[in-house]
């Protein structure tokens, strides 16, 4: 297990939203693949939809750009 899986695991353990995006933001930047990268940004987006936190608009036109959303 990587460090970072190891801390979206501990986060997800203490439903920490906060970290929650910002790792799963970390975790796109590393992605080795479009789709994989995807996969992140959309749980980033929707942990920040979740909590109002204002990177929702960075995450949605990072997926818009990658035409997974509109």
């Amino acid at each position: 297990m990587s460090d970072l899986d190891a801390r979206l695991l501990a986060a997800h353990r203490a439903n920490d939203l906060d970290a929650l995006i910002t790792l799963y933001v970390e975790a796109a930047d590393c992605a080795p693949s479009s789709d994989a990268q995807a996969f992140y940004l959309t749980h980033a987006y929707v942990y920040a939809l979740e909590i109002g936190d204002p990177r929702f608009a960075g995450l949605k036109s990072r997926l818009v750009a990658q035409g997974r959303d509109s």
